[in-house]
């Protein structure tokens, strides 16, 4: 491509290629786990607590204002969500569309830009048609990442996928498949990966995937659904909203999103130990910890590697390469911003 002819644009946008469902919560039992299910509901407490933050200065000198506070009860309303005593396991249901068209723009307000992007993709489609990507988002399922805090401290853990225009089921046993890295050789992972993979290469147009997932956790045990974000929350308003649907708890197909995205190993700091895998995004960020992993100065952000290669110089790591077009699969808006006049 001629570079001196090359416009970047300044709207662009790609739409999402994995579409995932809210996740229904219900609670079952481990042995009848495939016959019968109630819908969790949600369940409104008031409880009593203690001052716990921590103090000014000032007031950690004094006992007595110390005293004071701790007179004082925190009243707090919340919303909770449990398994009834004679159920010891949790069933989260969702479904995933897979989308093909990765290398086209949704929106592109430069021509040249907009080749180079079909080029890219096309080029990428050729050498590596989505294997790696697809194998990752299939591995995320099988190892029930998606469940969250749902998944720690369960005795046992299944995930069943079907494929509904293959007619096609796999059963996974969770805890046979990290969460700190990609590495486990698995025929029913590879199996669903290049479905995934065939389908965001275009090899077929759309793929409809039903999740089932079991966590035993244990008679009447407490369920995290998500929990809702309160914008202007007043004095006296309930402190914590948890997620539902229809009065079923729910988990937030924005959240389990995240976590079948969770496949950037490739960024700098990754070591497999303390830094696992994180969401895949533009400049590696991972909001609990306040972290961008892919900043820009090191040239491992989404940017540094997509621009070039749009104008036909292509990241040389694989690993790079893969990284993009995780980002593309991801969807976002990525246009340059206009120079000030």
């Amino acid at each position: 491509m001629n570079n001196e002819k090359f416009k970047e644009a300044t709207v662009l946008a790609f739409e999402k290629k994995l579409v995932v469902s809210d996740g229904y919560m219900y609670g079952t039992n481990w042995n009848v786990r495939d016959k019968e299910a109630e819908p969790i509901k949600l369940v409104e407490k008031s409880v009593r607590g203690t001052i716990s933050n921590r103090l000014k200065p000032v007031e950690e000198k004094d006992p007595a204002k110390l005293n004071k506070k701790i007179e004082n009860p925190n009243l707090q309303t919340i919303d909770s969500a449990s398994l009834a005593l004679n159920q010891d396991t949790l069933k989260l249901v969702f479904t995933i569309k897979v989308l093909s068209g990765v290398q086209y723009p949704a929106a592109c307000n430069s021509e040249s830009q907009y080749k180079g992007i079909l080029a890219m993709g096309e080029e990428f489609i050729q050498e590596q048609g989505f294997r790696e990507l697809g194998r990752r988002y299939a591995y995320n399922l099988a190892n029930g990442r998606f469940l969250w805090r749902n998944r720690v401290g369960a005795e046992a853990l299944e995930v069943r996928v079907h494929v509904k225009e293959e007619e096609n089921d796999w059963v996974f046993d969770s805890y046979q498949y990290s969460l700190k890295n990609f590495n486990r050789k698995d025929e029913a992972v590879e199996e669903l990966g290049n479905l995934i993979a065939d389908t965001l290469s275009g090899k077929r147009d759309s793929l409809m995937i039903e999740v089932e997932a079991f966590a035993q956790v244990g008679k009447g045990q407490e369920v995290y659904p998500s929990e809702e974000l309160i914008f202007n929350k007043k004095k006296g308003e309930k402190s914590k909203v948890l997620y539902q649907v229809n009065g079923v708890a729910a988990m937030h197909s924005q959240k389990l999103g995240n976590a079948i995205r969770t496949i950037d190993t490739w960024y700098p700091e990754y070591d497999g130990k303390r830094n696992g895998p994180i969401a895949v995004d533009p400049y590696g960020a991972v909001t609990n910890l306040g972290v961008a992993y892919r900043q820009p100065k090191e040239g491992k952000d989404f940017y540094t590697l997509f621009v070039p290669w749009t104008k036909g110089v292509k990241p040389k790591s694989i690993d790079d390469r893969n990284y993009v077009m995780a980002v593309l699969v991801r969807g976002g808006v990525f246009g340059r911003k206009g120079d000030k006049e």
